[in-house]
């Protein structure tokens, strides 16, 4: 049971209502995420803006996924976590190895996603003053600097929705239960 409630297009307020319209016509199922984040019109928006924003990143869907998916576990989200999984999985086409290791916070088999996945865990950390060695693993890894601030673009993206669900204890779509996570394995 939610602690805020988990609106419909139908029941949430009316600057919401074409938005959760909208992304229940495109996915197919309105995410409880989307109906919590509605009970806020400015949440709602601000976290489809960055949404899109995000999407325009340098870097790509997979590595904007492992962005998500540390960020998820990280900050305790199960919602998002299973959603990104999801993502990651059927969308990403993240390997399972990959997604398995990000979900259960340990090392990636990737080098390039793993160097990733630490500057990541250390932005959020660090709040962002990720020491020197940090930095410099990732440029190592061929990111830029540019794509050192898009990890936090994604950080500043998931801290909206995973933020809000754990205030809102949103349950998971059931489009989402073969995904479920309750925390580090």
């Amino acid at each position: 049971m939610a602690r805020l409630p988990v609106h419909t297009a139908q029941s949430a307020p009316e600057p919401t209502r074409a938005a959760l319209a909208a992304a229940e016509q495109g996915a197919g199922y309105l995410s409880n995420l989307l109906g919590v984040l509605a009970n806020a019109p400015v949440a709602l928006e601000a976290y489809q803006t960055l949404s899109q924003i995000n999407a325009r990143a340098g870097l790509t869907l997979q590595e904007r996924e492992v962005v998500q998916l540390v960020a998820g576990t990280r900050h305790g989200c199960t919602f998002c976590v299973a959603g990104h999984t999801a993502l990651a999985r059927n969308k990403a086409r993240l390997s399972p190895e990959v997604v398995d290791a990000l979900r259960a916070q340990g090392a990636l088999p990737d080098e390039r996603l793993q160097a990733l996945a630490a500057f990541t865990e250390a932005v959020i950390q660090t709040r962002g003053r990720v020491s020197d060695e940090a930095l410099q693993a990732l440029r190592g890894a061929g990111y830029t600097d540019g794509n050192a601030l898009e990890v936090i673009v994604g950080v500043g993206l998931a801290t909206i929705c995973n933020f809000g669900n754990n205030l809102a204890q949103t349950p998971l779509n059931e489009q989402l239960s073969d995904y479920a996570w309750s925390g580090a394995q």
